[in-house]
């Protein structure tokens, strides 16, 4: 963070969650800008430049803001070492030494960033950060801003995404980590899954490091290493208030296993159920009767896996534990969840286990957005999605598409022009604001130029598409919202944001979701949400296209 002085303070803040985030994670291209920067004497020009992105991913009409701490960490500690300075003279031999020596004395003191909260909606165009500082040093950040949120943000909305379909009461869990790309990709994940929504990892590390809560069962290879009940030595488990001993724990599964085979509302469901099996949800139990829960599909769902799992949940019943669950991992999830709830219902109605029928079922598989909307559409009983594969590689779209865009220099509004208007820059330093109706719902992001007056609940604002003449509404706002807030203030007497833990960027993200109209959120056809551009910010951007764009000429 910053001192009253604008000082440094790297500590507080702490280093960036991977250590391969440093100053030479850029390109190339960055540091021989840099050098001509400083060539030229212009390195130290005062500029601004923008961080957005042009479309939103997977189809939808809106993405969740990730990777605003990670760039904050980022410039918090931006120094170069002596090694990094050695190895950038080493690749750039024909620079001057001077180069060199105003490499090892730049930090990011004089830097100011000003960004949407973390875990907020939000919408192409508009500026996820604006960053100001002298030329050289922001232009150097780019490339690692870049990179610390696209994917951030890119994960974040994959995970809404999924916690939309699947609805507000379901759990999700991410088991990502074995498919992600490499390690920073299975740890960012896990991060920013949690942020989009879902409710636990299974990611060791990412548990340890951001406090996400941790979930996780046994696979297939644990069932199928037991051969028999034989093989189970230790045999005895406390009762749950430690009363009392159970000396034979297997020989009471057995029982509880005789007794629903003997039961007449369960006689013909299952006949004689894998004993391999059965060891190996009894070694389990016995190693964790507190977190019992079950991969129950190794051999048969419903003729052996529930039946077993069962009869291991009756015993730790009776030892005062209740079992957590099953997890299925193959099959018709849909079909297999209603027959194994049928089941746990049975078993409370013949047993009189309350609660017992409400045993919570996982599912996972290789599931994602479509997988989960058929499911519901089918109907089914999971209470929990173990999401991997599709989630955390964001395989509906590999990337987000930020951009970083210099808008001003020397006080002087900048502009890339394009044939292509989707890439046309808006230029020049901006504020932007958030514009709420009557009914609660966001209803236009505004940007205005930072010297224009803010926009007043209550007065009539006319609302125009920065390119497109013919699109243009009046808005009377009922609640005012400005987005971009300073985030590092640089040597600046601006006040900075705290940066919130990732369980309240979560809270937010998801209050922010609800907050939005829901034709903006609907999977298919969804509405698009509304960017603007203030009406003199539309014709200074009109003005200054006309000035910059060469005119040609008819032979």
């Amino acid at each position: 963070m910053t001192d009253s002085n604008g000082s440094i303070d790297g500590e507080a803040i702490g280093r960036p969650t991977n250590p391969m985030v440093s100053p030479l994670l850029t390109d190339l291209y960055q540091f021989t800008m840099a050098y001509a920067y400083w060539k030229a004497g212009k390195h130290q020009e005062r500029a601004v430049f923008d961080l957005f992105f042009r479309r939103n991913p997977f189809g939808g009409e809106y993405t969740i803001f990730g990777g605003l701490e990670e760039c904050i960490r980022f410039i918090a500690n931006f120094k170069f070492t002596e090694e990094e300075i050695s190895f950038l003279c080493s690749v750039m031999p024909t620079c001057e030494d001077g180069f060199f020596d105003y490499l090892r004395e730049i930090d990011c003191s004089d830097v100011e960033v000003y960004a949407i909260s973390e875990g907020s909606v939000v919408f192409p165009k508009v500026p996820l950060m604006r960053i100001e500082g002298p030329v050289a040093v922001v232009q150097l950040l780019e490339t690692p801003f870049v990179n610390l949120v696209n994917y951030a943000s890119l994960v974040t909305t994959n995970a809404a995404r999924h916690r939309f379909v699947a609805g507000k009461t379901k759990h999700l869990l991410e088991f990502g980590l074995r498919r992600a790309q490499g390690p920073d990709g299975g740890i960012s994940a896990s991060r920013y899954c949690y942020m989009g929504g879902f409710d636990a990892t299974s990611n060791v590390a990412a548990g340890r490091l951001f406090g996400i809560p941790l979930r996780g069962t046994h696979s297939h290879a644990f069932v199928s290493s037991f051969m028999s009940l034989d093989e189970i030595v230790n045999k005895t488990l406390r009762s749950y208030d430690g009363s009392s001993t159970c000396d034979d724990f297997v020989s009471l599964v057995e029982c509880w296993l005789n007794k629903m085979q003997r039961a007449d509302s369960l006689r013909g469901t299952f006949g004689d159920t894998n004993q391999s099996e059965l060891a190996a949800f009894t070694s389990y139990a016995l190693a964790l009767p507190n977190n019992f829960l079950a991969l129950v599909d190794t051999y048969d769902v419903m003729r052996s896996g529930v039946p077993n799992f069962c009869a291991v949940s009756l015993a730790l019943n009776e030892l005062g534990y209740r079992a957590m669950g099953i997890r299925l991992d193959s099959g018709d999830l849909a079909y297999l969840s209603i027959e194994a709830r049928k089941f746990f219902c049975a078993i409370e109605k013949e047993f009189d286990i309350p609660e017992f029928g409400k045993m919570n079922i996982t599912a996972s598989n290789d599931l994602n957005e479509e997988t989960i909307d058929a499911l519901n559409k089918q109907g089914h009983e999971v209470d929990s999605f173990g999401i991997g594969t599709y989630l955390v590689t964001c395989y509906a779209q590999a990337a987000l598409g930020c951009v970083f865009k210099l808008v001003e220099i020397n006080n002087q509004p900048r502009m890339k022009l394009s044939e292509d208007v989707s890439k046309v820059s808006i230029p020049c330093k901006k504020r932007c604001f958030r514009l709420y109706g009557r009914e609660g719902y966001p209803l236009v992001d505004i940007m205005t130029g930072e010297n224009e007056p803010a926009p007043r609940m209550g007065d009539r604002i006319l609302c125009r598409h920065p390119f497109n003449e013919s699109k243009r509404a009046y808005v009377v706002p009922q609640r005012v919202e400005e987005l971009l807030k300073c985030y590092w203030a640089g040597g600046s007497a601006n006040k900075r944001e705290d940066l919130p833990p990732v369980k309240d960027i979560r809270e937010r993200c998801i209050q922010q979701l609800e907050q939005m109209r829901p034709d903006h959120m609907r999977r298919l056809n969804p509405t698009p949400y509304k960017v603007s551009v203030s009406a003199r910010l539309y014709d200074f951007i009109h003005f200054l296209w006309l000035n910059e764009a060469p005119v040609g000429e008819l032979q």
